[in-house]
């Protein structure tokens, strides 16, 4: 992962105003739990105008002509989702909610330092409460390195 162009991108989002939260793989190591991936997770709150100050930070970062397909139109439909692949890089997996499990307003937010640019991240503790749950073995994997390391348990 090319951790310039990453801070780019964080320090874009944040001097345009983006009202994101970065979580996943990404979001666990900003909470100190390393695990590697290959894209960055990031859930917008699900608003016309905030896509396209999403669209104008990548703008800024990346001189790519598909940023144009990322709409609010998807982002804010019945199929929250899109991936971004830059020319070159890391992906980014973009959501405004998961399934019925999550939704922008459900996210506690937090800053986190990455490398010397504010980032928002979601807590430990809301991170947990996404992965807990899920199918995914590696998802339990994390939530279980997340309840031992910052001692969640189930309410």
């Amino acid at each position: 992962m090319d951790e310039d162009r990453l801070k780019a991108v964080f320090r874009a989002l944040d001097e345009r105003g983006v009202d994101y939260a970065v979580f996943g793989a990404l979001a666990l190591a900003l909470h100190g739990l390393a695990r590697t991936t290959a894209d960055v997770d990031l859930f917008l709150h699900p608003d016309a105008d905030n896509i396209e100050r999403l669209k104008d930070a990548l703008r800024s970062v990346y001189q790519d002509e598909s940023i144009d397909e990322i709409s609010a139109a998807d982002l804010c439909g019945d199929y929250p989702a899109v991936r971004y692949l830059p020319p070159e890089g890391f992906s980014f997996d973009i959501v405004t909610q998961l399934g019925t499990a999550f939704r922008y307003d459900d996210l506690d937010v937090e800053r986190k330092n990455f490398g010397g640019v504010p980032t928002r991240v979601v807590t430990a503790k809301t991170l947990w409460r996404m992965k807990k749950d899920t199918a995914r073995p590696t998802d339990r994997y994390d939530a279980q390195v997340l309840a031992e390391r910052f001692g969640f348990q189930d309410e």
